[in-house]
């Protein structure tokens, strides 16, 4: 069964919506965790829209299962990623007009740039994955950057509908396949809610997924416990 990472990115876009000091995103991970989260996501974004500097550092202190630490290639942004010991880094791209992440990291056009980050992330003993489309030029660039990982970008898929969400989701199998015969562990994530997430768990390959708000949004009206435990069921069923 893949594993169940928890994005807590929009529990903190609730309290910067006041400024206030809640909700708190790390102690809404505890619960997540104790709710069956295997691990627990952050994306420390360059204009701090919702998790902070701060929380990442609470959060490296307080949790006891594995923190994905998502990033941008920004060198303020690596700096502080090499600074903060996750097990795990997904590198992202990074627009401050978007509204959520718009679509995969670019990795052929950032290959250079990846290659010094990649290694340096290594050295402290994290896995590195790139969250990309289900592009075989951008699965190769991934493999040929030094990556052990690839997170696919499952939004083409969980925005679509009917016959294009078909062929999406056969796009996701596809490099799921390609990116585990070069030699790639396979993640994926994006847009994922209740409804879509089932069809995904039958990727090929794939042993992590990266879940945030529609968690967070189900939080909302039963509680962290249900809406976590939903989603652990929901996979495991699968």
């Amino acid at each position: 069964m893949p594993r169940l990472h928890v994005n807590i990115d929009h529990v903190a876009t609730v309290r910067q919506a006041r400024r206030e000091a809640f909700p708190d995103p790390v102690a809404w991970a505890l619960r997540a965790e104790a709710a069956g989260a295997d691990g627990i996501t952050c994306h420390l974004r360059e204009d701090r829209r919702h998790i902070q500097d701060e929380d990442v550092l609470r959060l490296r202190e307080r949790i006891d299962t594995r923190l994905n630490f998502e990033m941008c290639l920004a060198p303020q942004i690596v700096t502080i990623g090499l600074e903060v010991g996750a097990e795990a880094y997904c590198l992202v791209p990074e627009s401050r007009e978007e509204v959520t992440t718009e679509g995969g990291l670019d990795a052929t056009a950032e290959l250079a740039r990846l290659r010094e980050v990649i290694p340096a992330l290594g050295e402290r003993g994290a896995e590195v994955s790139l969250f990309v489309d289900p592009d075989p030029r951008q699965l190769d660039a991934t493999a040929e950057a030094g990556a052990a990982f690839v997170e696919l970008h499952t939004g083409l898929y969980a925005n679509a509908r009917g016959a294009r969400r078909a062929r999406e989701l056969e796009r996701l199998f596809d490099a799921a396949e390609h990116a585990h015969g070069i030699g790639l562990r396979v993640n994926a994530g994006h847009g994922l809610d209740y409804e879509n997430t089932a069809a995904v768990v039958g990727l090929p390959h794939l042993e992590e997924l990266n879940i945030g708000f529609a968690i967070v949004s189900e939080a909302l009206t039963t509680g962290v416990d249900r809406a976590v435990g939903r989603m652990v069921e929901l996979i495991r069923e699968a």
